[in-house]
């Protein structure tokens, strides 16, 4: 192993190099793996060794970790349940149960914005179903192919990265605890994202703004005028455009026979939640009575001495578990069959495991190299800790913007992001989870806004909606509540000002009185 180097400016290579290729060529695994190489062969002084130290040191190191294992088993148990979900018809009759009462104008888009709220496990199956459910129905009542999928793009990223169990949770907290480890910071990874959650400025504006749109029935920008189109003419989609093929995949999904149970999909998400909770609160107690008999044991105290990594994985074996007895006891699918399903749900966790093991050894080799004393010695002297959350959502909602990954953009610049906020600000909880949250936050706005986006595509595949006016229609929105969210939100809560709950209040009156003011009234149906 070479000795540790003094932090230099070449420290700065691997992550601007991975970030770059990123940017250049939207491919978030080559750029991360660049980074990875170009890192070790600097650390190593050979880039034939630092060739085969990125997968003899660093990957495999990354791997090797337990806490690391446990994020990926975590993430492909979830994947698996989700196959399991989608394929038994689960999930479609989950959206089923919502789309009951969709009768107006306002109540199928209310019906789509709640169904967008319960599909909260994984985005891609929430763009998927409520967008292919909801669109016969939309298209009845007309609603614009762009509203609808506004709506099902502004809730399947901001419900995801928020929901405490998800397809995004393996990736979030296996985040968090890497680089809260390489920092020595004391603190649960699954704990800190839940107190990170009121600091989510944009996705949880965005639910907000949503709700605000369809149940006042006023729109504004490119969007009114879309709308006026369907409600006026009954012309769905503009002239001259060309909606996008609908997505089709076997193996996650249900047969047209399958009966469509909603408990199916509530059953096993239930009792993964509940899970976590009772494993949590179990194995925080008796941690913290181990520790000190005579200990208080409030709510705080028991789940932040919790070990979350295996309330986790007992949860979602759980769910895997209950969601496979459920298909089988009621002959929907055989075992041979649910096993497929799980397989195949497994299969689609296999791009995000590459990008945690990756993003695993991009963070290692920062931390050789010293990336993050020497960020913090070039900018530290003018860059108050304050303005760090707010400078990071814009860095990483550009980012996430550019390559069209929020996945990507997290694993790129986590490392660089919480070391730095803990070298500014040492003990400031409130710059940490802001600047944690701001990561998260700009991630699901590019996620949200950018043409390549995974969910944007598919908003626009299963709303056959035309994929540019999909974009040109809700990139006003979510360009308002971004600079809502940055304005009211993370600059004021990072310099102290006030607290993230005035931050939220604040961002939600200002994007009320904007829908009041700007929005106009669509019909009176």
């Amino acid at each position: 192993m070479a000795p540790r180097m003094d932090p230099a400016w070449t420290s700065l290579l691997p992550p601007l190099l991975a970030i770059g290729l990123a940017l250049a060529f939207r491919q978030v695994i080559v750029a991360l793996a660049a980074g990875v190489w170009v890192g070790a062969s600097l650390f190593a002084g050979d880039p034939g060794r630092g060739f085969l130290h990125a997968i003899d040191r660093y990957a495999v190191g990354a791997l090797a970790d337990v806490d690391h294992a446990s994020v990926v088993i975590l993430s492909l148990l979830l994947g698996g349940m989700v196959g399991i979900i989608a394929r038994s018809g689960g999930a479609g009759g989950l959206a089923d149960a919502v789309t009951r009462f969709a009768t107006s104008r306002r109540r199928g888009q209310c019906a789509a914005w709640l169904l967008g709220i319960a599909i909260f496990f994984d985005d891609f199956s929430n763009s998927l179903l409520v967008g292919t459910s909801m669109r016969p129905i939309t298209d009845r009542l007309r609603v614009s192919r762009e509203k609808l999928a506004f709506v099902v793009d502004a809730t399947a990223a901001p419900v995801a990265s928020l929901a405490v169990i998800s397809s995004w949770i393996g990736m979030e907290i296996g985040l968090i605890g890497e680089q809260y480890r390489l920092a020595g910071i004391d603190g649960d990874p699954y704990w800190v994202f839940v107190q990170t959650l009121p600091y989510r400025f944009y996705p949880i504006l965005m639910l907000w703004f949503g709700l605000l749109l369809v149940a006042t029935r006023r729109d504004f920008g490119p969007m009114r005028k879309a709308e006026l189109r369907a409600a006026r003419e009954g012309k769905l989609i503009a002239d001259g455009a060309r909606p996008a093929a609908s997505f089709e995949g076997a193996e996650l999904t249900a047969d047209e026979k399958t009966p469509r149970r909603w408990i199916n999909a509530a059953a096993p998400i239930g009792v993964t939640v509940a899970t976590v909770v009772v494993g949590m609160w179990l194995d925080g107690r008796a941690r913290l009575l181990e520790a000190d008999p005579d200990a208080s044991l409030s709510l705080a105290a028991v789940f932040g001495k919790a070990n979350s990594y295996h309330a986790l994985l007992w949860a979602s074996l759980a769910g895997c578990v209950c969601a496979i007895g459920l298909v089988t006891a009621q002959r929907i699918l055989g075992i041979r069959q649910a096993m497929e399903a799980w397989l195949a749900g497994v299969k689609a966790m296999v791009v995000a495991v590459v990008i945690l093991v990756l993003a695993w050894s991009l963070g290692a080799v920062c931390k050789d190299l010293g990336t993050a004393e020497f960020i913090v010695g070039a900018i530290g002297g003018w860059l108050p800790a304050g303005l760090l959350p707010a400078l990071v959502f814009v860095v990483s909602a550009l980012v996430s913007f550019a390559t069209g990954t929020s996945w990507g953009t997290m694993g790129i610049l986590f490392p660089l992001v919480i070391p730095l906020a803990h070298e500014l600000a040492p003990g400031d909880e409130a710059i940490m989870l802001g600047a944690i949250s701001s990561i998260l936050a700009g991630s699901v706005w590019g996620d949200h806004c950018s043409p390549i986006s995974d969910t944007t595509v598919l908003s626009s595949m299963a709303c056959s909606c035309d994929h540019v006016d999909h974009v040109r229609t809700q990139l006003p929105y979510a360009l308002v509540v971004g600079l809502v969210g940055l304005v009211a939100g993370d600059l004021p809560c990072g310099l102290g000002w006030y607290s993230e709950w005035v931050g939220l209040g604040l961002g939600a009156a200002m994007l009320a009185c904007v829908v009041w003011l700007v929005g106009r009234p669509v019909d009176d149906g």
